[in-house]
């Protein structure tokens, strides 16, 4: 009797923790499920919307852009100049060295930060194939954020033909590139790959 009651005690010792153990991991399951469950609504919410994710790019169609011509269009809430430029604006740009430039980097976000300004640099979209006649410029002066004249006709060009900040002085030329003034670096050229030979994807 006493051995049986021995072997009673150390047999309900045993199993007893068991039975806490499993008790204490299924309620931690449940409280891991629980919150896994509050947290994927949470982070869903701060995912963009699709009106956000719309306005982070923008298709443009260049058909009606003559040579000689430049659009501003916007995007994610900056002007964005699109010019076309002739034989003779392509030739002046290329023509130019980057040691005589005041910003020696191209300043485009298709390629590595430090890629040189030369005028092939500035205008290498996000795609493989190069549009020479075509510039893709966010149009805020790189000094206090004004916005250059040199995009709709009849406009002031400055120096250089390219586009001039009435703000302090700065002028750019037919690259997008500080030429001359207090601003500090060339016209960012924004994300973009070409969709046709007539339309691209800024963003």
């Amino acid at each position: 009797m006493g051995a049986d009651s021995g072997t009673q005690v150390t047999s309900a010792a045993t199993e007893e923790p068991s039975r806490r153990e499993f008790i204490h991991i299924f309620g931690a399951t449940i409280a891991g499920a629980a919150g896994v469950g509050a947290l994927v609504p949470l982070i869903d919410q701060m995912n963009p919307d699709a009106s956000v994710r719309a306005l982070s790019t923008k298709e443009v169609d260049l058909s009606a852009v003559e040579p000689g011509q430049a659009i501003k269009v916007m995007w994610q809430g900056k002007p964005v100049f699109i010019r076309r430029r002739t034989a003779e604006e392509i030739k002046m740009a290329e023509e130019v060295s980057v040691g005589d430039l005041k910003d020696a980097k191209a300043r485009n976000a298709n390629l590595p930060d430090d890629t040189p300004a030369t005028d092939d640099n500035r205008i290498t979209g996000g795609d493989a194939a190069k549009h020479p006649e075509w510039l893709i410029l966010v149009g805020v002066c790189t000094h206090l954020g004004c916005i250059p004249l040199g995009t709709a006709q009849g406009e002031v060009r400055g120096d250089y033909q390219g586009w001039f900040c009435p703000c302090h002085g700065s002028h750019y030329d037919l690259a997008g590139r500080i030429r001359k003034g207090p601003a500090p670096e060339n016209l960012p050229v924004p994300p973009y790959t070409f969709l046709s030979d007539t339309s691209i994807r800024i963003g």
